[in-house]
């Protein structure tokens, strides 16, 4: 890039610079060097007394194999709960969460805090420079709270990568790739957040009007912010008393929807991608993507590419086919549209073949429902025939499983005259379903033909509202895997808490309050606050019933990192044909929950979606999606000349699909179950462990203003007296004048 553009540190990676590199990889994750999925467990610092009768330190439990630890779950766990949030990166919410490997420390080894510096953090200080404007500042973390207004922020770039033009070539300019940074030697640097954010809401190449630079460097210092205890107690408090694990990365380097299919897929189309070729060259036509993929007539003699205008891999937040403009399905079977999240001229993308948990679950009647295909020809399953027949070989019985979302059914919303705010608009319910907290692209299950377009599978999809009329009534199906999700609005009534900023004017609150009240934590729609209440409100419906508890495990974590600021570099498993980085996306949170986990330690595998797979095939004895045919005829395809091009010199493309057979590279959540509480050695964990109460859930803030002390932890970076500043009002190049931190500048965008 030339310095006429912008220049920054980084702008193209030697691999000679050997110091980076040596840090870089003294910085991978422990598990990189071969730990398998019952290691890497330590102690969380200084229990409370509630938790310090149930803490088994690590080195007290025995060691048992994975095999033997698998044994026992399967006859302990029957419920898999996958509680699946937008948009957070671990460092955004547990960055200074004790005995994590966070923004000062890479956890406790031996009862001993390993503090780590701030030049020793991949990206703790980046620069952003801007020469035409004449601008450089230089950002690091800093903590918001409450008073900040970080309960309710807007969302910042995660969008997978974007070129200019300079000099005649095009130039990454943004996005997720973008701000990983990843050079030569295929590593990444972790520090371009910052920068990231500023060229986002500026033009190159060009003197920009100071509004627009207020707001992008607003951006900037949005990116690097980070939360704890006091916006979001309840995980927080989970954590503590449950398995936190910290080396969980995005499956896809990505925005939300290859990251919501690759937690069922543990991908978002490679496989699909290799089977059908490089290029694309075979998807013009209706009939030749695949072979009878796409049913005859179905676009009506439009050309397939100008109809369905997104291909594999899945970069971007397109469409799916069924129940998009493209789909002529009518009658209940049509797939549910949404008021806010889809129009009738959006993008679509081709619609998705390959393996998912679902099909695996379905086991010996994968037959008989596939049979209720309504796809021309059963052309919907052209993909997966060869995993059908050794599918329908192991002779599994089924098992139970669920996507609950909100507003994709009949919500209690919906009901006559109850009014909810979603995506700034009054929705007044009449009684039928308004599909008007219904985020599309978060849906899954939705873009697999052979889900979305098989009546007995897509029984499967039901809305937030049905999980909890289910587990109220004991309707839920015995025993399973229950994937649940929020949206565009909450079914629990709440308002967004804005902070007590005395800045904000009354309209400026009314503002907020109407455009953050959704509930999958997403930053720009959601409200931190509501989503941790709507959160402990599921986790409540299953601790405080007794034959749900007992049997049950609770995963809580994020599809993607709304590309807030990480410092954990991701390993680079794939490349995609733009050249950038498919897998893997900045590092989320993951928390496990159950009567059998670990309490009050920190678990170290390394892993992304495709770790929560693989756990729930170890609990319920189903094969690896990477092992099945079709998928694993396409991953050994994948590492050949035609695909490797994609990568840096040198670089193979191992990883072109699903990778949950267990190895270091993906290691499953085994590692957060106790072996003393699996064997009967010790008691199970209390439901009251996970159990919060509900005079807590319904008030905000959540625990006051103390939340923090009221559950008893102190922050990292109080611990080690770090105090971290918040930005104030500025000025930056030729006098533009800049407000103190806003964390809402795209919503209030008068505070810049």
């Amino acid at each position: 890039m030339t310095s006429s553009i912008r220049t920054w540190k980084h702008s193209i990676h030697n691999s000679s610079s050997l110091a980076a590199i040596a840090l870089a990889a003294q910085l991978l994750p422990a598990s990189s060097a071969g730990a398998s999925g019952l290691t890497g467990v330590t102690p969380q610092p200084n229990p409370t007394t509630d938790i310090a009768k149930y803490y088994i330190a690590p080195t007290e439990e025995p060691q048992l194999s994975t095999a033997e630890i698998t044994e026992l779950l399967r006859k302990k766990i029957k419920y898999v709960f996958v509680i699946f949030n937008e948009n957070r990166s671990f460092d955004s919410e547990f960055g200074t969460f004790p005995g994590a490997n966070g923004l000062y420390s890479d956890g406790y080894e031996n009862g001993v805090d390993k503090k780590r510096a701030p030049e020793a953090t991949p990206g703790f200080t980046q620069t952003v420079v801007d020469e035409p404007d004449g601008i450089s500042f230089s950002m690091q973390p800093f903590r918001v709270g409450l008073n900040e207004g970080a309960s309710a922020i807007d969302s910042v770039d995660h969008s997978h990568g974007n070129f200019v033009t300079v000099n005649g070539k095009p130039t990454l300019w943004s996005g997720l790739a973008y701000k990983i940074d990843i050079g030569s030697d295929n590593l990444a640097r972790m520090d371009r957040f910052a920068q990231d954010e500023y060229n986002r809401h500026t033009k190159p190449a060009a003197v920009n009007p100071p509004k627009a630079i207020a707001q992008s460097v607003q951006y900037s210092r949005l990116v690097m912010s980070h939360t704890d205890c006091e916006t979001t107690p309840f995980a927080w408090n989970w954590a503590n008393h449950f398995v936190l694990f910290d080396n969980i990365f995005a499956t896809e380097d990505t925005p939300s929807t290859p990251n919501a299919i690759a937690m069922i897929a543990g991908q978002s189309g490679e496989t699909q991608w290799v089977k059908h070729g490089p290029n694309g060259n075979d998807t013009d036509t209706p009939t030749a993507y695949p072979a009878g993929t796409i049913a005859e007539g179905v676009f009506k003699g439009v050309p397939y590419k100008a109809a369905a205008t997104v291909n594999v891999p899945l970069f971007n937040d397109p469409q799916p086919f069924y129940g998009s403009q493209f789909d002529a399905t009518t009658g209940e079977a049509r797939q549910a549209s949404s008021p806010s999240d889809s129009k009738p001229d959006a993008e679509v993308v081709v619609n998705q073949t390959y393996a998912t948990v679902p099909l695996t679950l379905m086991g010996n009647k994968l037959s008989e429902v596939m049979a209720g295909n309504l796809s021309k020809d059963k052309s919907d399953l052209a993909d997966i025939q060869k995993d059908m027949a050794f599918i329908a070989s192991l002779n599994h019985m089924p098992v139970n499983w669920r996507w609950y979302q909100e507003g994709y059914g009949l919500e209690a919303t919906d009901a006559p005259g109850v009014t909810a705010p979603a995506a700034g608009k009054l929705y007044t319910g009449n009684g039928t379903p308004s599909h008007a907290g219904y985020v599309l692209h978060h849906n899954g299950p939705a873009y697999f033909g052979y889900l979305a377009n098989t009546p007995a599978a897509a029984s499967n999809m039901r809305s937030l509202t049905d999980f909890f009329t289910d587990t109220a009534r004991n309707t839920l199906p015995e025993g399973g895997v229950f994937y649940i999700r929020g949206g565009f609005q909450n079914q629990i009534g709440m308002r967004s808490f804005v902070g007590s900023n005395p800045d904000l004017s009354k309209e400026e609150v009314d503002k907020v309050a109407l455009t953050k009240n959704g509930d999958d934590d997403h930053p720009g729609y959601t409200d931190h606050q509501i989503t941790e209440a709507t959160m402990a409100k599921i986790v409540n419906a299953v601790a405080e019933n007794p034959a749900l508890w007992s049997e049950s495990a609770i995963v809580i974590t994020y599809d993607e990192s709304d590309g807030f600021y990480d410092h954990v570099p991701p390993r680079v498993l794939s490349y995609g044909p733009d050249g950038l980085p498919i897998a893997r996306g900045v590092r989320i949170p993951l928390t496990l929950i159950s009567p059998y986990a670990r309490t009050h330690v920190v678990a170290h595998a390394e892993g992304d979606h495709n770790s929560v797979i693989e756990t729930i095939n170890a609990i319920f004895n189903e094969p690896a999606l990477s092992s099945l045919p079709d998928e694993a005829e396409a991953l050994r395809k994948g590492n050949s000349a035609e695909f490797n091009k994609f990568g840096p010199a040198g670089f193979e493309q191992k990883y072109l699909g699903p990778r949950d057979t267990p190895s270091p590279i993906t290691d499953s959540l085994l590692s957060g179950f106790s072996p003393k509480r699996l064997s009967g050695e010790a008691a199970p964990l209390p439901a009251s462990f996970a159990v919060t109460p509900e005079s807590v859930v319904g008030t905000l803030p959540h625990y006051g203003t103390d939340a923090c002390h009221a559950i008893g932890i102190t922050p990292e970076d109080q611990s080690q007296s770090i105090a971290t500043t918040i930005p104030a009002a500025t000025t930056v190049g030729a006098q533009v004048p800049v407000a103190k931190f806003n964390a809402l500048p795209g919503t209030l965008p008068e505070r810049n």
